[in-house]
């Protein structure tokens, strides 16, 4: 009965899933098939070899409650479009482990801290804490938005895949020197991240194999479509990501 039971439970979330209309792409590592369902903004949830990772999770662009409870959650920093408290805890299950930078480790009870430039491995997946911050976009003179030090950026290993989801950051030279990125994910919103220019640049730097814009409001996505159209080895993939 408990096996129905959850088996119900498992297959009622997958339809709700469904129901709300979300795009999904499905990669295929030496792991086994790793599924990405575009929640919106910058907020994805990834499965992969019978795990579910939601990444900085945002009630304001999926019901929390309706989708499956997270193993893994990575939080990029503590701003409340990334770390929305309230969306997160409905995504939670006893054992789930959320990862964060500090800010976050001290909003979130029990969630680990990682710095720019450490490395843990976590359920089998090796991750990658890395920079991002603003340098040409200020909240004020002076004062970035995203400062440096705070946010991370994560790259992720699911099996022979490395997948890197930025977060809140501009095209800064950290970015720039990733090697084997074989999926990117790059924001592309003003007045904080990226412009489409940006993008192009960093993607012309570090050649993701596939790069998804998200987190991109307004931003006509056309753009940076015509910017990388003539750049080899670089498939740019629209998602609804606003």
């Amino acid at each position: 009965m408990k096996y129905c039971l959850s088996l119900l439970l498992c297959c009622g979330m997958l339809e709700s899933v469904r129901a709300q209309s979300y795009e999904r792409d499905e990669i295929a590592t030496s792991g086994g098939t790793l599924a990405i369902t575009f929640l919106g903004h910058a907020s994805l949830m990834i499965e992969y070899a019978g795990k579910v990772i939601h990444v900085d999770p945002y009630g304001d662009v999926a019901d929390y409650s309706r989708l499956p409870k997270a193993d893994l959650v990575l939080v990029t920093h503590d701003h409340f479009d990334h770390l929305d408290v309230t969306a997160l805890n409905r995504g939670l299950k006893d054992g789930t482990v959320v990862i964060g930078n500090r800010a976050v480790a001290a909003r979130v009870r029990g969630a680990i801290a990682m710095t720019n430039g450490e490395v843990r491995t976590e359920m089998g997946l090796k991750i990658e804490a890395v920079p991002a911050y603003n340098v040409v976009h200020m909240a004020a003179p002076g004062r970035p938005f995203h400062p440096k030090g705070q946010g991370n950026g994560y790259v992720v290993g699911f099996g022979d895949k490395r997948v890197y989801i930025a977060g809140d950051t501009e095209n800064i030279p950290e970015m720039k020197v990733l090697k084997n990125i074989d999926v990117a994910f790059l924001p592309m919103n003003l007045p904080y991240t990226m412009t489409p220019e940006m993008v192009a640049d960093a993607a012309r730097a570090f050649k993701p194999k596939i790069l998804y814009p998200y987190h991109f409001g307004d931003t006509d996505t056309r753009n940076l479509v015509q910017l990388l159209e003539s750049e080899p080895g670089i498939e740019v993939r629209i998602r609804r990501m606003p």
